[in-house]
């Protein structure tokens, strides 16, 4: 979903950006007119639904990830094309469009990655990490968006739809190759021996890069509000 706040300036710089953008208003102009905003984000919603039970069915066959990438699109479809609609509609509701537009997009993510986390693919605490680490960039775009103005759709040239090609990508992986679901890495830690599977070595690395971006967003936000806000003169 992308609403936003209506004085933001959005910054989209992802790598796909500009033919998505055109692929989204190419269907948003041609959607009928029973549908609406709203009813795309239960769409997108229902598309998290199915990518969080898809993982969790993989117990009886890694072949239930197909249902997991089907709900990838339709999130993606739901998710994506909400915002554009009402664009393309000239039927903004920011104020009402960015409560919703957080609000939901949390539960999907959770859906998500908890239903990825309880599957037998992914460690709960890995997926877990990287929930917190989304709602960590969520409450920084909701600062920026308040502070400066600003809603920035990406990290890095990386956006929600690079994020759920990515997932897609593994998910094919796994079906294509289900041996290789097979290696296993033994980590010892704090007096704890882990067992890391293929798709946690994938969740470590995304903890890892998203910890970079989040550290580097951070510093370099906090050097632009100093210099916009700097200290008082002592008296």
């Amino acid at each position: 979903m992308e609403h936003q706040s209506k004085q933001a300036q959005r910054i989209q710089t992802s790598l796909i950006n500009g033919v998505e953008r055109k692929a989204l208003v190419w269907l948003a102009e041609r959607q009928p007119r029973w549908v609406t905003s709203d009813f795309l984000t239960l769409v997108g919603t229902f598309g998290a639904l199915l990518v969080g039970a898809g993982f969790v069915l993989t117990f009886y066959s890694i072949n239930w990830l197909w249902l997991s990438i089907a709900g990838l699109a339709i999130n993606w479809y739901g998710d994506s094309l909400d915002g554009t609609l009402a664009r393309v509609r000239n039927s903004q509701r920011p104020i009402y469009g960015y409560y919703i537009d957080h609000t939901i997009d949390c539960i999907n993510e959770a859906l998500m990655f908890i239903g990825a986390g309880l599957s037998p693919l992914m460690n709960l605490h890995l997926a877990l990490m990287l929930f917190i680490l989304y709602l960590f960039l969520t409450i920084n775009v909701s600062m920026n968006a308040h502070l400066k103005s600003e809603f920035r759709l990406t990290y890095a040239k990386l956006g929600p739809t690079e994020f759920r090609i990515l997932i897609a990508l593994g998910c094919l992986v796994l079906i294509s190759f289900p041996t290789c679901d097979d290696f296993t890495l033994s980590v010892r830690l704090l007096g704890h021996t882990t067992v890391l599977s293929t798709l946690d070595l994938l969740a470590l690395f995304l903890v890892v890069l998203l910890t970079v971006i989040y550290l580097c967003t951070i510093v370099s936000d906090a050097r632009k509000y100093a210099k916009i806000d700097p200290p008082k003169p002592r008296r």
